[in-house]
Order: structure tokens, then C-alpha cells, then sequence
């Protein structure tokens, strides 16, 4: 049996740098919002040849008429352009400016060879007409054709993006106070040697410890990289708020049980006895559901890949935080309460 309350500290030492580290990332850097949150518009290209290069692109918009133009290549042979919000208007004009620079289309009309009366000059024409049609067909072979597609347009105006974000924290907010009252009630019949409140409590400081990894992490990539926060951000955290809670019930579900069979006396063994009992179902079940994330992340659409990530760091993280830290802080609990 491994001892992991035991070990406690090592554990605690772990995740306090790693919530430090986050913490810094977020106060240095912050989080780079989307377009969900600002208010803007994006728009996806693609071409049915050869892409231009993105600095081509780029310097389209290098006057800055329509904000700062972000451009980013898609997996689509294309690019992704969010800027401030635009009317549509200047959606036509943007659009019909980059048709102009980029795209190539190539036709040739046989059809405005005239054909006089006159026998000999009428055999001249129609020698000439079959040379330049000839001709025409080679060239047509040989030309190539680049056409720019327009597969996406969104706009979100300024006052739909506050609400977003007021909204997004507001759901944050009510799916915290949820669990402590679920936990609370759902462990009502065990209150010694540790309050049924408390074990919500540890559920939810778990869960911040694994969602505040994950902003750390984001923090950096937009850092870096320019990655954005946007509503399928938002959906990935109260997702992981739903699996760290899951998993950390389970373990202090077998706790509760062992409480109940061998009393509370030995409080940190009867806690170390419920991880050890659970740890390979927790470990089991996050590894099947990061097969299918890793798979997805990999094999998925560029539209997704961000917030798979996400969903793989909360999920990594909230499975070492349901055995490493929910269960150990029960013990910190009962040994403060003794004090």
C-alpha cells in the first residue's frame, strides 16, 4: 500500500508551485482574450491552389483601417483573419480586396472570331480560328486557377462580448457553490471526525488547483504564441470543474465507507485506504479519456485543438489533484480541527 497521506508534504510542495508558477504566468502575462470576449469579427479563407504567404496576407492590412489584423494559417490551406468589429460593408470590401490580390482565374473565350462572306477571306478565318483554338486549348491545359473561398464569417459586437464574459463567470460562480452543497449533502451521515461541509470544500479547492494549472498554461501560450481565450475555453474549465469533482468524489465516497465499516479513530489510515482503493479506477479512467483527447488533438480540426488541450491539461491534473491533494487535505482538516 502506498502511503500517500504520509507523503503528504511532497505532495503539497508540488502543487503549491505549480498553482505559484500559474498564479505569476497569469499577473505577468494574463490571458489573451477572443474576439467571444472583445467583440470583433473573424474570417476563414481558404483557396482551391496554392495559398499565398502569410506575410503577403499581413500586409494587406498593415494600415491598420481595420484594426489590428490577426492572421493565423488553418490546416485547410488557408488562413483565419480576426480584426475589430466590421459592418457589412467592409466585409464586402475586405473580401473583394483580397480577391483582387490573390485570387487567379484564367478563361479564354473562343466565341468573338467573326466569319466574313467572302470564300477566300472566310478560308483565312476559319485557318486562323482552328490555329487559335488550338492554341487556346493548350493554354487553358497548362493555365492554373487559384480561386479564394470565403468558408466562415462571424461578428460579435462589443455588448454581446461583455455579456459573454459576465455570463461566463457567473456560471463559474453557481457551479462552485453547487458542488460544496451537493458534497455537503451527499456526506450529511459522515460529520466526524471531519464536517460533511469540508469535504466540499476540498473538492472545490482541488478543482481550482486544477483549473488555475490550466490557465497558467494558457497564459503562456498566448504569451508566446498568441493563443486566445474564447467561449470553448470557458466550456473546457466547467468541464474540468465536472471531472475533478467526479473523481474526487469517488475517492471520499470510499472513505465514507471505510468510516462507516472501521470508525474514524485512525482517520489518516482509513483515508490513505480509500486512495490506495481507488487509485487504479482513477487512473484507468482518465487514461481511456485522454486517449480520445491525445486522438483529437492530434487528428481533429484546428477549430478544436485549443480546447482539447485544455480538457487534456485539466483532466491530467485533476487526477493527480482527486489523489495527491483532495484526500491528504482531509487529514490537514482533522488534524487542525484537533487542535
Amino acid at each position: 500500500m502506498i502511503n500517500i497521506v504520509g507523503k503528504r508534504k511532497i505532495f503539497f510542495s508540488i502543487s503549491s508551485l505549480l498553482v505559484g508558477l500559474s498564479i505569476l504566468f497569469v499577473v505577468l502575462f494574463g490571458l489573451k482574450p477572443g474576439i467571444d470576449f472583445t467583440g470583433g469579427a473573424l474570417m476563414e479563407i481558404s483557396f482551391t491552389g496554392e495559398r499565398p504567404v502569410m506575410s503577403d496576407i499581413q500586409a494587406e492590412f498593415a494600415d491598420n483601417t481595420y484594426g489590428n489584423v490577426r492572421v493565423q494559417p488553418t490546416e485547410s490551406n488557408g488562413y483565419i483573419l480576426k480584426m475589430r468589429f466590421i459592418s457589412e460593408e467592409e466585409h464586402k470590401t475586405i473580401l473583394q480586396k483580397m480577391r483582387d490580390k490573390f485570387e487567379v482565374v484564367n478563361s479564354v473565350d473562343n466565341n468573338d472570331l467573326t466569319v466574313i462572306n467572302d470564300d477566300s477571306v472566310s478560308k483565312l478565318v476559319n485557318i486562323q480560328a482552328a490555329e487559335v483554338s488550338t492554341t487556346s486549348e493548350t493554354s487553358t491545359s497548362t493555365l492554373s486557377e487559384n480561386r479564394l473561398i470565403e468558408d466562415k464569417i462571424e461578428t460579435i459586437g462589443p455588448a454581446i462580448s461583455s455579456q459573454l464574459q459576465q455570463r461566463s463567470m457567473e456560471a463559474a460562480i453557481a457551479v462552485v457553490i453547487a458542488i460544496i452543497l451537493y458534497v455537503a449533502y451527499a456526506f450529511r451521515k459522515v460529520t466526524k471526525p471531519v464536517a460533511s461541509w469540508k469535504y466540499g470544500v476540498t473538492a472545490v479547492i482541488a478543482l481550482i488547483h486544477d483549473v488555475m494549472i490550466t490557465v497558467g498554461v494558457f497564459a503562456l501560450l498566448g504569451h508566446f504564441y498568441g493563443v486566445e481565450v474564447d467561449i470553448p475555453f470557458v466550456v473546457a474549465i466547467l468541464t474540468i470543474f465536472g471531472y475533478s469533482v467526479n473523481d474526487t468524489i469517488v475517492v471520499f465516497d470510499r472513505v465514507r465507507e471505510n468510516l462507516i465499516k472501521h470508525g474514524y479513530e485512525k482517520f489518516d489510515e482509513i483515508v490513505n485506504k480509500g486512495v490506495n482503493e481507488t487509485i487504479f479506477r482513477s487512473i484507468n479512467t482518465a487514461f481511456t479519456t485522454l486517449l480520445v483527447l491525445i486522438a483529437l488533438f492530434f487528428f481533429g480540426g484546428a477549430s478544436i485543438h485549443y480546447f482539447v488541450l485544455a480538457l487534456i491539461i485539466g483532466i491530467s491534473f485533476g487526477t493527480y489533484s482527486s489523489i495527491f491533494l483532495a484526500s491528504p487535505l482531509l487529514v490537514v482538516w482533522q488534524k487542525m480541527g484537533k487542535k
